[in-house]
């Protein structure tokens, strides 16, 4: 299967530090290299509700936010969650799209964790802290959803930046972005897993 990158911008600002930092990492791809990119606050998914014990969930209509996102998703080989560092975590518009996938993964039909199983998640944030464990629970939620959906995780390129423009400062970054998202990453594995 070819390449297809998926970005989700999960910030609320176009153009901030983490979208820049993404979009370095991008330009590295190669040229038939497929990318497709989705702001979540320009394609704003309704609050997750979870059915589970009440009904099955339905697959979202193809011209709706969910309905995008659900197809873009199904056909990523590589999903990268751009999503500024907000409270020690993804954005809330990161999140919700994450809670969503709990409804597709009970869709009937749609086999979403098999058709995820052995493709590629990473991340991208940029924070306003030169201290990068504050950034462990973004880590960890992206790596743990990688985990349980038998994915690859191809970790987390981190930036500084606060104020619009900020991460082109950060040299080391965006060097890193250079190489990010070349090669392949290993199957995600819950921490504790090991012991």
């Amino acid at each position: 299967m070819t390449r297809r990158f998926l970005f989700v911008l999960g910030s609320a600002r176009a153009e901030g530090n983490t979208e820049l930092l993404a979009r370095t990492a991008a330009e590295q791809l190669p040229g038939d290299v497929e990318q497709q990119w989705i702001s979540l606050a320009e394609h704003r998914l309704p609050d997750f509700v979870d059915l589970r014990h009440d009904s099955d969930h339905v697959r979202p209509p193809a011209d709706s936010s969910t309905g995008l996102l659900l197809e873009a998703t199904l056909a990523a080989t590589d999903i990268v969650i751009a999503s500024p560092l907000y409270w020690y975590s993804v954005s809330g518009l990161t999140k919700r799209y994450l809670d969503h996938w709990s409804a597709w993964l009970r869709t009937p039909g749609l086999d979403f964790k098999a058709t995820l199983a052995g493709r590629t998640l990473w991340g991208i944030t940029a924070l306003a802290d030169r201290e990068p464990s504050v950034a462990d629970p973004l880590v960890g939620t992206l790596n743990n959803s990688a985990a349980y959906m038998g994915m690859r995780f191809g970790g987390v390129l981190l930036g500084n930046g606060s104020a619009p423009g900020d991460v082109r400062k950060d040299t080391e970054a965006l060097a890193r972005a250079k190489t990010f998202l070349a090669g392949e990453a290993p199957l995600a594995r819950f921490p504790y897993q090991d012991r």
